[in-house]
């Protein structure tokens, strides 16, 4: 199968994939206004019993050790926060959407989603760190979520040459991206565009996610997410939290880390702080699984 047939398998494969629940797209929209309310999601999640349900299991978690049970959603969506929820609702779509087993062929998906957590919570300390607003600072952690879902579509359509481009990325000892355009002659940077271009989420995610192995070549407005989640990545590979099936990540450029403000010292000191919000935002894929 050459270039052209493959990319027509990929696109063939996003074009199948559904939109985002319609709750979800309200939910994204309305949390972009600075004057929404916990009032204005209520009334949102409150004709979705689903993603209702998910919202009160949330709350009930052991993570939050209530020694109460919360039955109101109004009262549930005050405590979590506007953030938190919107999180929760656009993380349980995604993984309900591209997150069962069968889209893993050559990637295992339980490391592949922490790999994929850790960018994302590593994302968001990097940007309290730089006093990011706190508007669009839940942003950070999309970007840091989906920055590799554009490999599921590579790994489940392609799954014998996506094992191939794992394959020569360890022979070669080079990054995963490198040798998945020697095989496809595109990347997952790409592939993961033309998601979220489908799902019609935010410019500076999509940059994020499309540039997140190139930060040096960015010459956009969004630089901040888009060198924080590569830091976020770099992290995540570096000290091995999660695997996305990258063995030889590339080194950052020294700009990324002069923009940002922070040093290694600092990615060596939130260990720990990562790893305790990686197992709060597992309550995420845990709820994804329930109905």
């Amino acid at each position: 199968m050459n270039h052209d047939q493959q990319l027509s398998q990929i696109k063939l494969y996003i074009e199948k994939m559904p939109s985002l629940p319609t709750t979800v797209t309200k939910i994204l929209e309305i949390c972009n206004d600075p004057q929404t309310s916990p009032a204005d999601l209520n009334r949102i999640i409150g004709v979705d019993p689903v993603l209702m349900g998910k919202v009160l299991k949330l709350i009930n978690s052991a993570y939050y050790g209530l020694s109460q049970e919360v039955t109101s959603l109004a009262r549930a969506i005050i405590m979590l926060g506007i953030n938190t929820v919107k999180n929760l609702a656009l993380s349980t779509a995604v993984l309900a959407t591209v997150g069962r087993n069968s889209n893993f062929q050559a990637l295992n998906m339980e490391g592949f989603w922490r790999h994929s957590l850790c960018t994302g919570v590593t994302g968001r300390l990097i940007a309290r760190q730089r006093k990011v607003d706190s508007k669009i600072l839940e942003e950070y952690f999309i970007a840091g979520l989906l920055h590799d879902i554009g490999k599921i579509p590579l790994n489940n359509r392609l799954a014998e040459d996506y094992i191939q481009a794992m394959g020569e990325s360890d022979l070669k000892h080079v990054a995963l991206y490198q040798s998945e355009q020697g095989v496809f002659g595109i990347d997952h940077t790409n592939v993961g565009h033309m998601i979220l271009e489908l799902w019609k989420l935010d410019e500076a995610v999509r940059e994020a996610v499309l540039f997140h192995h190139r930060p040096g070549d960015y010459q956009g407005k969004n630089k901040d997410i888009v060198y924080t989640t590569a830091c976020a990545n770099y992290f995540a590979n570096f000290f091995e939290i999660g695997f996305s099936g990258d063995r030889y990540p590339e080194a950052l450029p020294a700009e990324v880390f002069k923009h940002l403000g922070i040093s290694m010292d600092f990615l060596e000191g939130i260990e720990d702080t990562v790893l305790a919000e990686i197992e709060k935002a597992s309550i995420f894929l845990k709820l994804s699984n329930t109905r």
